[in-house]
């Protein structure tokens, strides 16, 4: 066997990995961008909420004066589909520190009409400004050592809802959250893992968007099984992530008349919160 064929795969890297060519966005004109989103990052068929969040953060950041999504608030209206759409954005307010603009995603319908997919608000800043100071009662979720947990790959059958998805991340779940994969539910409706790209590119702020909803939705351990589609997801960006793989931990702790809330916590290999997020889905019960 060739010294080449037996040589570990280069890792990716910020700028130029899956993800970005997959979030990339193209100006059109001012404020307006075209892309083409992937079926590379599809959940049951329907394209995953996060990565279209980090779509959509990619423009707002080129149409921003600042770099980093500090906190972005997503209402998600209609199914988007893989192939082409249109990010329109529009700046309500620029400062000195902080900017504030918002964006629609739109793609269109089979007799041509553009149909709204979400629209954001967000405010951008630069996270290498802020002061490097911490006060927190936070502490970083208790997960297991990588090898102690588990992934799709790891199931003896195809996991529910496993998709297109999960061949560009490597997900690690705690086994204590993994009862739903193995037809025993524990009802404490929580996710923790170990989580990062496949091709082993590092984290930035973009990434984060699609990190807090990219693990498998609490409502498995709840018992329900099938999509949990996604009506408004709010992100707030603490800091720039250090290098290595992320923790992440999802709780539900209410579901009520067919929807839930699911907060998330992201924490990086320096035991940083590096992004935090609440989403409000909707579960088919019955």
């Amino acid at each position: 066997m060739s010294e080449a064929a037996t040589a570990p795969a280069a890792r990716a890297t910020i700028g130029d990995s899956e993800f970005d060519r997959d979030t990339a966005v193209t100006r059109r004109a001012p404020g307006v961008y075209d892309t083409e989103l992937s079926a590379g990052w599809t959940i049951i068929n329907a394209v995953n909420g996060g990565y279209l969040l980090a779509v959509l953060g990619r423009a707002l950041a080129d149409a921003l004066p600042h770099p980093d999504p500090f906190t972005i608030s997503a209402h998600y209206l209609t199914a988007s589909q893989p192939g082409p759409a249109v990010v329109r954005t529009d700046v309500a307010r620029t400062g000195r520190t902080l900017s504030t603009g918002q964006a629609s995603l739109l793609q269109y319908d089979e007799d041509g009409r553009e149909v709204e997919r979400i629209r954001v608000l967000a405010s951008y800043g630069d996270l290498g400004t802020l002061p490097d100071d911490v006060r927190t009662t936070a502490k970083p979720p208790a997960i297991p050592p990588m090898e102690q947990c588990f992934g799709p790959q790891d199931a003896p059958a195809p996991v529910p809802g496993n998709s297109a998805i999960a061949d560009r991340l490597m997900l690690k779940l705690d086994p204590a959250t993994l009862g739903w994969a193995l037809g025993s539910p524990s009802g404490n409706g929580e996710m923790r893992a170990w989580f990062g790209l496949a091709d082993g590119r590092d984290h930035d702020p973009l990434s984060l968007l699609l990190t807090v909803d990219a693990l498998p939705p609490t409502a498995f351990e709840l018992g329900i099984e099938g999509w949990v589609p996604t009506v408004e997801l709010t992100v707030h960006v603490r800091c720039r992530p250090a290098p290595g793989p992320l923790r992440v931990s999802i709780t539900t702790r209410n579901l009520a008349g067919g929807f839930l809330e699911e907060d998330a916590e992201v924490w990086d290999s320096a035991d940083r919160l590096v992004a935090q997020s609440r989403q409000l889905a909707r579960v088919r019960l019955g």
